[in-house]
C-alpha cells in the first residue's frame, strides 16, 4: 500500500519478505528485498517503475485503491529488468495509451521482454518533463548495470530515483536509512555492490561524476531495491566512489574446500602464519562448499589478497573452487594479490591450475603455491606457517 515519502510523492512498491535468492539462484537474499515503485502527484501524475511480475496483479490492484489509473499521465521506466518492469503488461492492459519514458536502449529491451509496442518516449541526458510545479530530469546511466538503465531527478522535491544504483536487497517496513539497522544496511549495500556492480566500477564512477556535474540538488535517494537514503544521502554516493576505486581493506580472505580436513588444516595453519607477520590484519576463512557464495565474494571485494585451497581431485580443484574462480573472472576485481595451496595423494595439479586461473582473472600472483602430499607432518606445518608469513609480507 501507499507510503508517503514527501508531500506529493509516495512509495507504491512491494516488500518481498520471503525471497531468498534472486537473479535465478545467483544472489542470496537472506534479508528479503523490495521492488520500489513511486507515484508522483502534481498537475500531472507520473509513476516511476513497477514491480516484479509475480506481484503484478497485486501491484495493479493496490494502485487502483490509491488512484484512478486513468489519472496516470506518464510512466517512467528507469530499467527494463523484470524485477522493475514486470508489472507493466498488467498495468498497460488498463491504460494502454499511457506514454512510457525510458532510454533508447529500453525501447528495444522492453519489447524484447514483453513483445508489446507501447507508446515509448525515448529520452536523452538532460531531457526534462514538466509535471506542473515539479520537473523530471532524465539521466541515462548505461551499464549501471544494464545498457538501458537511467536515473530520474525530481526538482522541487530534490529526489533522485536512482534505479539499481545505491540499493540493497533488504526488506524493511520503515523504508528510510535512519530508521534501519545501520550495520545491516551497510553489509547489504556492500554485498550488493560487490556481487552485482563491481564489473562496472570504472563506468559507475564516471556516471556518478557526470551526474554530480549537473549540480542537481539531492535531498533523498529513492532506490529501486531496499532502503531509501533520507538522512545524509551523500554518504552512499561517497561510499560508491570509494568502492569504485579498486577498493581494499586491511584483510586477507582464505577460501578452501576439503575432503578429509587435510586442506582445512593447511588453511588454518597458513592463517596463523599471516597473523604472525601482521597481527592487526583481519583474516577470514571460508569453506567454499558450505559458505554463502555471495558473502565470500563480498569478503574478496574487501580484501587486499586472497588464498584458495583445494584437494587435487580429477587432476584439478574441487568444483566449489572452480565455480568461484569463474565468478571472479566476471567480476573483474582490481589490484588484489593471490596464491593457492593443495593437499594431494598421487597428483597435485590443483594449486598450479588455480594460480593460472586466478592470474587470468586479473589477480597478481605472489608465488608458486603450496603443496602437501597427504597430511602435514611437523616440518610441513612449519612450512605452511612460513607460507602464511611470506604471503602476508608480499601483500603488505
Amino acid at each position: 500500500m501507499r507510503k508517503k515519502i514527501v508531500e506529493g510523492v509516495s512509495w507504491v512498491g512491494k516488500i518481498d519478505w520471503e525471497i531468498r535468492t534472486t537473479h535465478g539462484i545467483e544472489y542470496s537474499t537472506h534479508k528479503g528485498t523490495s521492488y520500489n515503485a513511486y507515484l508522483i502527484e502534481d498537475k500531472k501524475t507520473a509513476l516511476v517503475d513497477t514491480v516484479w511480475e509475480p506481484y503484478a496483479k497485486e501491484f495493479v490492484d493496490n494502485l487502483k485503491l490509491e488512484i484512478d489509473l486513468d489519472q496516470i499521465d506518464y510512466i517512467i521506466c528507469n530499467h527494463a529488468e523484470p524485477d522493475h518492469s514486470g508489472a507493466l503488461p498488467a498495468l498497460m492492459e488498463c491504460i494502454p495509451d499511457t506514454p512510457i519514458y525510458c532510454t533508447k536502449q529500453a525501447t528495444m529491451s522492453l519489447p524484447g521482454h514483453y513483445h508489446q509496442n507501447w507508446d515509448f518516449r525515448p529520452v536523452n541526458a538532460g531531457d526534462t518533463l514538466s509535471l506542473g510545479q515539479n520537473t523530471l530530469t532524465f539521466h541515462p546511466i548505461p551499464m549501471v548495470h544494464w545498457p538501458d538503465s537511467m536515473m530520474t531527478h525530481l526538482s522541487g522535491k530534490n529526489i533522485l530515483f536512482s534505479n539499481d544504483a545505491f540499493g540493497q536487497h533488504y526488506a524493511h517496513e520503515l523504508l528510510f536509512n535512519d530508521l534501519a539497522d545501520q550495520c545491516t544496511l551497510y553489509e547489504e549495500a556492500i554485498k550488493y555492490f560487490a556481487n552485482i556492480l563491481t564489473p562496472f566500477s570504472s563506468i559507475i564512477k564516471s556516471r556518478i561524476e557526470d551526474f554530480l556535474a549537473t549540480s542537481l540538488p539531492v535531498e533523498l535517494i529513492a532506490t529501486s531495491h531496499g532502503i531509501l537514503w533520507h538522512k545524509n544521502p551523500e554518504q552512499i554516493i561517497e561510499q560508491y566512489l570509494q568502492w569504485c576505486d579498486a577498493y581494499q581493506e586491511d584483510q586477507i580472505t582464505i577460501i578452501y574446500d576439503s575432503m578429509y580436513n587435510s586442506t582445512k588444516v593447511i588453511a588454518e595453519t597458513i592463517a596463523h602464519g599471516i597473523l604472525q607477520h601482521s597481527p592487526a590484519t583481519r583474516v577470514k576463512l571460508f569453506h567454499a562448499g558450505k559458505a554463502d557464495k555471495n558473502e565470500i565474494i563480498t569478503e574478496v571485494f574487501r580484501s587486499k589478497a586472497v588464498l584458495l585451497g583445494s584437494p587435487t581431485f580429477n587432476k584439478g580443484p574441487l568444483s566449489s573452487l572452480s565455480a568461484l574462480i569463474e565468478d571472479f573472472h566476471g567480476l573483474k576485481f582490481m589490484g588484489k594479490k593471490a596464491n593457492a595451496f593443495t593437499s594431494y595423494g598421487w597428483s597435485g595439479e590443483a594449486a598450479k591450475l588455480m594460480l593460472a586461473q586466478l592470474m587470468d582473472a586479473g589477480f597478481e600472483i605472489t608465488g608458486d603455491g603450496f603443496r602437501v602430499n597427504w597430511r602435514m607432518d611437523a616440518e610441513e606445518r612449519h612450512a605452511a606457517l612460513q607460507f602464511g608469513v611470506d604471503f602476508a609480507a608480499a601483500t603488505f
